[in-house]
């Protein structure tokens, strides 16, 4: 069949890259794609914004399937529109999506079904948040209630930086529309990790391996959050216990909840979790792919994409066997000067081909783009760097000697992606600085 990918950053090249694997795949193409997209599927642009664009675009290519990237799409109603003209799609509609497109309806959805979670507050003025912000301890969390492209968090350890948030959301706008509510929430302690899985049209699941992503923009979980600066995959992330456990709490109770509220739920569910003493708790739901936590774990992808994908459409992925690969993967996002600000654009890339000779490693784009036959950035994250390889510390180290081949002018990147799973299996490891691993160095490209 035709598959169609809607997207253009490294999870959408991610998802083409293994969708051009599957046997069933005629042709495959991408809107609106990107530079290293293009290079493995025809390209077309598109507003993801405008369904009936997407659809009509779906039906001239004859797309039997279509898989949605990001989130903007599934908040404007693509699938809705889809679901319509009875085209196949993966994705949830836009009442269903709303467990990501509003935080506040996410949060109150959790209390409404018992779903672990922390403690939260709803502003919608800069007095009533500052009021609010008085019945929490510091470190606090502040949440834009609408979608931000990641950058709508901020974890404030003063209550001057709780307030400047405040200010910069409710007063000024900085986020438009996206901070007309805010949700104030306790700092969760505990380990992070992003647990994906593909909803079938009956509730079916078929979980992921576990992900863990890097948001802040500096060694160590330092500095603003980003969309992402890299992730890794690595089956000892969690144990088949607790496995079950977030089974049983959390993605049965959430798939339930959402029927229950009249808005069932198909497609892609990513729960981010904070693991606490205390047991696993929702920091947030995504109703897409996480990216960067896609590239490696794609990487590991072994079973048939388009078999696991059709099975999701017709309520059996009870019957299909999701495969594997049992070595851990990583991805290290290279990024432009100013980002997760204002990118610095239209830099000169290289070294890509050599550093994907380099085996078990892939480079997938994200804001790039080929101009007058040069490779350029054209945008903040231009590559997800993804290794794979027998253990993680191994997977680590291929990364990053795939990182050091590739340069762009003003390109920054994390050091120790990865560096939480090494500590978690390795005690003797805790000595080391927080920004570092074996084998790196303080400096960056």
């Amino acid at each position: 069949m035709n598959v169609l990918v809607l997207g253009s950053g490294g999870r959408e090249h991610a998802l083409v890259y293994k969708l051009r694997e599957s046997q069933h795949t005629q042709e495959i193409f991408c809107a609106p794609g990107n530079a290293g997209i293009a290079a493995e599927a025809e390209c077309f642009p598109a507003d993801l914004t405008r369904p009936a664009e997407v659809l009509a675009l779906a039906e001239r290519l004859d797309a039997g399937l279509t898989v949605v990237g990001p989130e903007a799409p599934l908040a404007a109603g693509v699938v809705d529109e889809f679901q319509k003209a009875g085209r196949a799609i993966i994705g949830p509609t836009r009442a269903a999506a709303r467990l990501e497109t509003s935080k506040v309806f996410a949060k109150q959805f959790m209390q409404r079904h018992n779903i672990p979670s922390a403690r939260f507050a709803v502003a919608e003025s800069f007095d009533q948040a500052c009021q609010a912000l008085r019945s929490f301890s510091l470190p606090v969390v502040i949440k834009a209630d609408g979608l931000a492209a990641g950058k709508g968090v901020v974890v404030a350890r003063t209550r001057e930086e709780a307030e400047n948030a405040l200010d910069g959301f409710l007063r000024r706008q900085v986020l438009g529309v996206a901070g007309k509510q805010v949700v104030i929430e306790e700092f969760l302690i505990g380990w992070e990790m992003s647990f994906i899985l593909l909803v079938d049209v009956r509730g079916g699941i078929l979980p992921f391996p576990p992900a863990q992503d890097h948001k802040a923009l500096f060694d160590g979980d330092l500095g603003p959050n980003t969309g992402g600066m890299g992730a890794y995959s690595d089956d000892a992330l969690i144990s088949p216990s607790l496995h079950q456990e977030i089974l049983s709490r959390i993605v049965r109770p959430t798939l339930e909840g959402m029927e229950f509220e009249g808005s069932p739920y198909h497609g892609f569910l990513y729960c981010g979790l904070m693991l606490a003493s205390d047991g696993p708790k929702v920091l947030e739901y995504n109703v897409r792919l996480g990216d960067p936590e896609t590239q490696p774990t794609l990487m590991r992808l072994r079973s048939d994409a388009v078999e696991i994908l059709s099975a999701s459409l017709e309520g059996n992925l009870a019957s299909v066997e999701g495969r594997w690969s049992p070595n851990p993967a990583v991805c290290v996002a290279l990024a432009s000067k100013g980002y997760p600000g204002v990118p610095d654009i239209g830099k000169v890339i290289e070294g890509c081909e050599a550093a994907e000779s380099q085996g078990g490693v892939k480079l997938f784009h994200a804001g790039t783009v080929f101009r007058d036959g040069k490779l350029l950035t054209a945008g903040g994250r231009v590559l997800g760097v993804t290794a794979i390889a027998p253990d993680l510390e191994s997977a680590i180290a291929r990364a990053y000697v795939a990182v050091k081949m590739v340069h762009f002018e003003g390109m920054h990147y994390r050091k120790d992606i990865g560096a939480k799973g090494l500590r978690r299996s390795n005690p003797a490891l805790e000595r080391m600085p927080p920004g570092l691993l074996p084998g790196t160095t303080p400096t960056s490209s």
